[in-house]
């Protein structure tokens, strides 16, 4: 890779990126809205596969997806997809949604096109219409997934590609190995593994697409981090270099770094001290460019963001507040509502997420923080997404989540401390967006809300959109706080 051309990637990213929330908060509508704005508009790249399903079992019934995937290179997939979940009068009033195949080690090759094709049809939709940037972002936890999820959104021309939740080193050599049409080799986190084990899946994008070349234009690549340390570290090595990076603070929505000192307070918060604030001057100091999460989305931090050497803010939010997100609209106006009359109490719960991440979680009655709706759901795992691989005593793999049973977890070697205070994120962010499975007793998966706990830009919208607001005005809002051009 040569500085001109990972300058020329990230030089298309503006001053704007939207933050990729949840398992479809930030969908394509969102994503296309922002862009449309002159923001980076960013799909969130976890479960493409069980969106694109449920959107189809729901019927499609303004046809998006079913335009969308009459585009993707593999039509006889495509037709198979149609065939297995497509429902034009949509699903029963009461009726489960059908489920997809997993993915693991073996990655069978059914589950990853499916990825695939999911993740194309979001990008697809967001791109359609407009000459905007849209990016994906993806968890470094979810590995399993980032293969096909990569593909399908090269496939559909994606601009840039974030990733987060971890340490993404091993994604700058897969985005130029799958520009090139290459074999993908990626190697995974296996708790148990010895020095001895080695676990990795491939990817052959010729044979996932049903083509004999591939050739796909090579997205910029920014990483989401923490700290200048870990930027030192991925930019050491060409084969692990970010073309640029995404700085989160604490505050920040959704995942976050754990704490340098692994403390919580009496309520289960994980305890953040000035010792877990970015450096920036030594961030700056690196010479890489950078955009600030984490308290900054308004106009004024903007300019403070970009006077400390930022390229810019990525802003969560807002963004999902706006009436382009893809939550439910019942739940946006409920959240909406307490964020205006100051009863929005947001958590960083120590133990919520299954990736032993601290997550931000917004209280609220009927969801899964509410203790009531918890018990009575119980323990189900049934989506995977951030099931963990561990190594079975004779080296096979398995995969546990401290979410799941507990006697499911105990049998398979997980420790019966990890069990307390889970959360199912998978169900509970996927119902936030309306796509709730129901139960054969007729239970319907309770939804789970994150914001960041800076509140700020809510509040300074609210003063001038008190009925809500677009994704456009929020853009338009933050570049307000642009430096003039001369």
């Amino acid at each position: 890779m040569s500085i001109t051309d990972a300058a020329r990637r990230i030089d298309v990213v503006p001053p704007v990126i939207q933050g990729g929330m949840g398992v479809g908060v930030s969908g394509w509508r969102l994503a296309s809205a922002v862009a449309r704005a002159g923001g980076l508009g960013v799909i969130s790249g976890v479960a493409p596969d069980l969106l694109l399903a449920r959107m189809l079992q729901d019927g499609d019934p303004d046809g998006h997806v079913r335009r969308a995937i009459a585009t993707y290179p593999d039509q006889v997939f495509v037709d198979e997809t149609l065939r297995r979940f497509f429902r034009a009068a949509g699903r029963p009033e009461s009726g489960e949604y059908r489920p997809i195949p997993k993915l693991d080690l073996h990655q069978r090759i059914d589950a990853v096109r499916l990825t695939a094709l999911g993740a194309y049809m979001q990008v697809w939709l967001a791109r359609e219409g407009h000459d905007g940037i849209v990016g994906i972002n993806l968890l470094e936890k979810v590995q399993l997934w980032t293969p096909a999820t990569v593909l399908g959104a090269m496939v559909a021309g994606v601009d840039a590609v974030l990733v987060g939740a971890g340490v993404p080193r091993r994604i700058p050599r897969l985005l130029d190995e799958l520009a090139a049409g290459q074999t993908v080799t990626l190697p995974i986190d296996v708790d148990g593994a010895t020095a001895d084990d080695t676990y990795e899946i491939t990817l052959d994008p010729r044979v996932v697409l049903r083509q004999p070349e591939v050739s796909l234009k090579r997205p910029a690549f920014l990483a989401i981090i923490s700290s200048h340390v870990l930027a030192g570290y991925l930019q050491r090595d060409e084969i692990t270099a970010a073309d640029g990076f995404v700085v989160e603070g604490w505050t920040a929505g959704g995942h976050n770094a754990p704490p340098r000192r692994p403390e919580v307070d009496a309520s289960g918060q994980a305890v953040y001290t000035d010792r877990d604030n970015v450096d920036l001057i030594k961030m700056a100091a690196l010479g890489h460019p950078f955009w600030l999460a984490g308290g900054y989305g308004t106009p004024d931090k903007i300019g403070e963001a970009m006077a400390a050497g930022a390229r810019g803010v990525q802003v969560g939010t807002p963004f999902a507040l706006c009436f382009d997100s893809g939550l439910r609209p019942e739940l946006r106006a409920s959240m909406l509502a307490s964020v205006r009359d100051g009863s929005a109490n947001v958590r960083t719960d120590a133990l919520a997420s299954p990736t032993g991440f601290p997550f931000k979680v917004l209280d609220m009655v009927g969801t899964m923080t509410d203790p009531v709706a918890h018990e009575a759901r119980g323990r189900i795992c049934d989506l995977g997404y951030l099931r963990a691989p561990f190594r079975r005593d004779d080296a096979t793999v398995g995969y546990r989540c401290p979410a799941e049973p507990a006697d499911a977890y105990l049998k398979k070697g997980g420790d019966a401390a990890d069990l307390t205070g889970r959360l199912c994120l998978c169900n509970g962010l996927t119902a936030a967006v309306g796509f709730a499975q129901e139960r054969p007793d007729g239970s319907v998966e309770p939804p789970l809300l994150t914001l960041g706990a800076d509140l700020a830009a809510a509040h300074e919208l609210l003063l001038r959109y008190p009925d809500g607001w677009s994704a456009a005005q929020v853009v338009h809002w933050l570049q307000e706080g642009l430096p003039p051009t001369r």
